[in-house]
Order: structure tokens, then sequence, then C-alpha cells
């Protein structure tokens, strides 16, 4: 099989995995999420030489760092923006969000938003993207063991920040545990 070959068909079968990575990341902006993927496409293109016989964790390592490539494009632009004055908060202009955006399982998401971006990284790839420890540390361009400890550490973070926030979220179920059993 030729590189054009063996890329046509990592493309064709792993092109919306690697666009729900890219989703989950960016998180509400779809408008760049096309074009965070045509730009890891466009990496795979060019070294179609290399793209290993799974490449899969590897495609997902080429998402992160356009991704982050995205993220500080993105970072200018609001700076920009923000220097002008021209946008709607200067303007006086901003959205409140009511009760019911409040979505089931929120608070993990935001115990998940208070770690470091790689324990976010490392626990997404095993979870999001269901991962094995040795397609993780493909992903993340490191070794098993580096991987698993990576893995282990951002677990025992996540318990962390879950108990910090317990109390509230106890206190949430557990009135709600009572007016059941009425």
């Amino acid at each position: 099989m030729s590189n054009d070959e063996i890329f046509a068909a990592a493309y064709r079968e792993h092109y919306w995995a690697v666009s729900r990575y890219v989703a989950r990341r960016l998180d509400g902006r779809a408008g760049e999420v096309e074009e965070v993927v045509a730009e890891v496409f466009t990496v795979a293109w060019r070294r179609r030489a290399d793209l290993p016989s799974s490449p899969l964790p590897w495609l997902y390592g080429v998402a992160r760092n356009c991704l982050a490539n995205a993220v500080r494009g993105h970072g200018r632009r609001r700076r920009l923006v923000d220097r002008l004055g021209n946008d709607d908060t200067a303007h006086g202009r901003h959205i409140a969000e009511g009760p019911e955006t409040e979505t089931p399982g929120a608070w993990v998401h935001e115990a998940l938003a208070r770690l470091s971006a790689s324990d976010q990284e490392v626990l997404r790839l095993t979870a999001w993207e269901e991962l094995g420890i040795d397609d993780v540390a493909i992903a993340l361009g490191c070794g098993r063991r580096a991987a698993t400890m990576r893995l282990h550490r951002a677990r025992r973070r996540l318990r962390a920040e879950i108990d910090r926030m317990r109390p509230a979220v106890t206190a949430d179920t557990g009135h709600a545990l009572r007016e059941g059993e009425r």
C-alpha cells in the first residue's frame, strides 16, 4: 500500500474520531472545529510517510498541537478585540445564564475544569477517547510509565477536587433524597 493510500484509509477511518476529539476540547466554538481538523489532516498528509500502523493516537497528538495553536490564536484575537474596545462587554451587553442552563453532571465538568490542562487531557484521553495507556502515551508523546504516572496523579487530583466540592454536591443530593422519601 502506498503512503497516499495509507493516508486515505486513516482519513476515512478516523476523521470523525478526530472531529469529536477537537469538538469536545473547543467547547462551544464549533466554527473552529473544522479548521482545526483540517489542519490535523494537513499535517498528517505532509507527514504521511510517518503514519504509524495504528494512526489514531498519533492523530490525537497532532490534534493536541493544532488545538494549542488555535487556542493561542483565539487568545490573540480576543486581546485585539479587547484593545479595540469593540466587543459586547465594552458596550454593556452580556448574556445572563438562567437556572435552566445547569446541566446534569455539571459539577464533574467543574471539578475537571479546576485541574491543569495536562491533567484534563490525560483524563479526557482515557475517558472520552477511550484510549488504553499505550495509546495515551503515544498521544501525549511520552513513555508508557510516564503516561501511567500522569493518569494516576490526574485521577488523584480530580478525586481531591470532587471531595472539595462534595459538601455542595451532597447537600443538593441529600435534599433531593429527603424530598423523595416523603
